[in-house]
């Protein structure tokens, strides 16, 4: 199967599987595992990487529904005195970030983002990325929501930054279907696992 037909594939079975989260019929959530709990545990471990404890400035996104829960990273990381920058959509699909510093307005697509009258600051201002995803792979491979929006974007981030995707522990797979314009990760955080990408050492269960 070609690379853009595979994805397509596995993007329809994720979202399926997203959409079960927030009915409540997805058979792959952990039964005794809440939100909180998923959402409390990967924060910690993404403070807990050395280059996102030393940054000055963390790009970030707030989650949508059925996507891994970022409320509480935000704050924590604003908490410790970073500075979070969050995307707002531009016309074209490809992002701006503002300064979050405490509030949200609805964005385009169902998201969240500063209000306009926050600051903008280019991407390559952040020392770390965290980027969603519906699925990512222990070599940094990355499966978004197919509008490109992160491919671009990132192309503008520093080559020293540290690119970090969130997904749920069923979304970590061997391998993500990828193409030529696709940017990928340094590390995959989940609530059960700290993947380095190029690595087969994980972190598991330490909390």
């Amino acid at each position: 199967m070609r690379g853009d037909g595979a994805k397509m594939s596995l993007r329809a079975r994720l979202l399926a599987a997203r959409a079960g989260r927030i009915t409540g019929t997805d058979q792959s959530v952990v039964t005794g595992t809440t939100q909180a709990d998923s959402a409390a545990t990967a924060a910690r471990r993404i403070l807990d990487l050395p280059e996102v404890a030393a940054a000055r400035w963390v790009a970030a996104y707030a989650s949508l529904p059925g996507e891994p829960e970022t409320g509480r990273l935000l704050g924590q990381l604003r908490e410790r005195g970073a500075r979070v920058l969050l995307p707002s959509m531009r016309p074209d699909l490809d992002l701006d970030f503002r300064e979050y510093t405490g509030s949200l307005i609805a964005g385009a697509f169902g998201t969240r983002e500063p209000p306009l009258g926050a600051a903008v600051f280019d991407l390559g201002r952040a020392d770390a990325i965290v980027v969603p995803a519906l699925a990512a792979d222990v070599h940094g491979g990355r499966l978004g929501r197919g509008g490109g929006s992160y491919d671009r974007a990132l192309r503008r981030a520093r080559p020293d930054a540290l690119i970090v995707a969130i997904v749920h522990d069923n979304e970590l797979v061997d391998r993500v279907p990828t193409e030529a314009h696709d940017v990928g990760v340094h590390v995959v955080v989940t609530p059960r696992a700290t993947v380095r990408c190029g690595t087969v050492d994980r972190a598991r269960d330490p909390y």
